[in-house]
């Protein structure tokens, strides 16, 4: 691979320990108007954009996460610091997994911790994963460079330069695509194995009471 190339491919994995995210104490401890979300998110995530247009959270998507109920609906119009932890853990989901996939993960979570349902709340479980995913940002990183040697290894027979150094690029991003692929196809099977049941079994036990109500209202005004 090509030294300049090589630099700059090293420089972006490098980045990668730079690369902020929100931290817990970083949220406020209000409750938010939507435009105080969208501008608060915007801020904390701009080293995430690809192009410097990019939409990170509007209006429109907060309103669809509502509407496919992977959010609470807002309170008198305010969003409380558990609806941010949720939109949060969204915009990250967002970029591998389909609504519906993120629809059965949330829908356990927010049954069980969401509004202080339980004797651990959304803020413990986010302050959780964030020192997990801090931890493991440098054995990531020091991987993704194993993986960009060993695409080096390869084409060794092309004799052609720039056909090679073409090819051993091409090798990189075919083996960081295989290596998401991979761990798409695991959390895929953990949703549809594990976290699915759960979440149909409580849509079937939302909808029996919401017969039960149904049918008792209507035996009222036949009495």
């Amino acid at each position: 691979m090509e030294t300049s190339k090589e630099e700059y491919i090293s420089g972006l994995i490098n980045n990668l320990k730079k690369m902020k995210y929100i931290m817990p104490d970083d949220i406020p401890n209000i409750d938010l108007y939507m435009d105080q979300v969208t501008t608060f998110m915007d801020k904390h995530l701009k080293s995430s954009k690809r192009y410097s247009e990019d939409k990170l959270l509007t209006k429109t998507m907060i309103n669809n996460y509502t509407k496919n109920k992977l959010l609470p609906p807002p309170i008198n119009k305010k969003y409380t610091k558990e609806h941010m932890f949720l939109l949060i853990f969204i915009y990250y989901f967002k970029n591998i997994l389909t609504i519906n996939d993120i629809q059965s993960i949330f829908n356990p979570l927010t049954k069980r911790f969401y509004g202080g349902k339980s004797d651990i709340g959304l803020e413990e479980i986010y302050e959780e994963i964030f020192e997990l995913e801090n931890d493991l940002t440098d054995i990531l990183t020091k991987d993704m460079v194993r993986k960009m040697a060993k695409a080096k290894e390869s084409f060794e027979f092309v004799k052609d330069y720039d056909d090679r150094d073409f090819l051993t690029l091409f090798a990189f991003i075919c083996i960081l695509c295989y290596d998401v692929y991979m761990r798409k196809h695991v959390i895929e099977q953990l949703i549809d194995n594990y976290l699915k049941p759960e979440a149909k079994a409580e849509g079937k036990e939302n909808g029996n009471n919401k017969v039960k109500g149904k049918s008792s209202n209507n035996n009222s005004k036949k009495s």
